[in-house]
């Protein structure tokens, strides 16, 4: 296993910032899911609707960049920091995946991207330093509630909207795939104030992101 200093780390985890906030990682270089399926025929207002949920999901997207990045600078396991920085590259393929499909819709993403990143780096750098179990448990959590919200999306998308809807099934499979390894590494439950206070955050990132 390669071992990085810390100033290494540090180095890694500004590059990633601008990377996420201003160009688009390639990520595992996996393809976007659904590219073959024809664009479908929407109406104006439900190609404003989806645009909203896909620019959610972008934001997210950038969270959960900076949560990722900011976990693995923080904690003091070299195996730990191997294994969430090889999730965010995994979850980079999402990021890459949802700002092509924006531009497909005619959207933009959040102009608060950098608070999000910010944000969600700082819960990354506390989260780093708690103790194993809640470590890969605050993974675990942030990744189930994000699936939950993503089968959400899957509900309020437009039928027809073959392309978004292959996107966020696949995106919605690996958040599973993530929160299972969290788990495998010896996440534990959070306790429910903690997971109450994550999804009301989360909202508040919703709500803003959906027209902003």
């Amino acid at each position: 296993m390669i071992r990085f200093s810390g100033l290494d780390r540090v180095f890694s985890a500004l590059d990633n910032a601008l990377k996420t906030l201003t160009t688009e990682p390639s990520g595992t270089g996996r393809p976007m899911p659904g590219r073959e399926l024809p664009q479908a025929d929407l109406q104006a207002k439900q190609i404003r609707h989806a645009a909203g949920l896909m620019r959610v999901n972008h934001a997210g997207e950038v969270a959960a960049q900076g949560l990722y990045q900011g976990q693995a600078l923080a904690t003091p396991s070299a195996q730990h920091a191997q294994a969430l920085l090889g999730a965010a590259r995994e979850e980079a393929d999402h990021l890459r995946w949802t700002l092509t499909r924006l531009r497909e819709l005619d959207g933009r993403p959040s102009v608060f991207s950098p608070l999000w990143y910010a944000g969600a780096f700082c819960l990354g750098l506390v989260a780093g330093r708690l103790p194993l179990a809640q470590a890969m448990g605050f993974v675990s959590e942030t990744e189930r509630q994000v699936e939950a919200h993503l089968k959400g999306h899957l509900s309020n998308l437009p039928v027809n909207d073959h392309r978004s809807r292959a996107l966020v099934s696949q995106m919605m499979a690996d958040e599973a795939t993530h929160g299972a390894e969290a788990r495998a590494m010896g996440g534990a439950d959070l306790p429910a104030p903690v997971q109450g206070a994550m999804r009301t955050s989360a909202k508040l990132m919703v709500q803003t992101a959906y027209h902003l």
